[in-house]
C-alpha cells in the first residue's frame, strides 16, 4: 500500500516531467525563431547592400496622402471621355 508520501512522490516526478517536456518544447519554438530572425536579418543585409531604404515616414506619409488623391479608375476615365 502506497503512503502519502509515496503518492506525493509520484505527483512530483510526473509533474516534473511534464515540465521538461514543455521546457523542451518551448526551445525548439525558440529555436526555430532564431533561425527564422537570423534570416530576416541576412535578407535585410542583402537589400540594405542593393542600397534599398525605406522611406522616412514624413516621405511615406507624403506618398500616402499622393495615392488618396490621384486614384484614377477605368470608369471615370470612360466617363470623362
Amino acid at each position: 500500500m502506497a503512503t502519502e508520501q509515496q503518492n506525493h512522490l509520484k505527483q512530483v516526478a510526473e509533474q516534473s516531467q511534464t515540465l521538461i517536456a514543455e521546457i523542451n518544447q518551448l526551445e525548439g519554438q525558440a529555436k526555430s525563431k532564431r533561425e527564422m530572425l537570423t534570416k530576416l536579418q541576412g535578407i535585410a543585409e542583402y537589400l540594405d547592400g542593393l542600397g534599398v531604404k525605406l522611406p522616412t515616414e514624413e516621405e511615406a506619409a507624403a506618398d500616402e496622402a499622393a495615392a488618396e488623391t490621384e486614384v484614377v479608375t477605368p470608369e471615370a476615365e470612360t466617363a470623362a471621355s
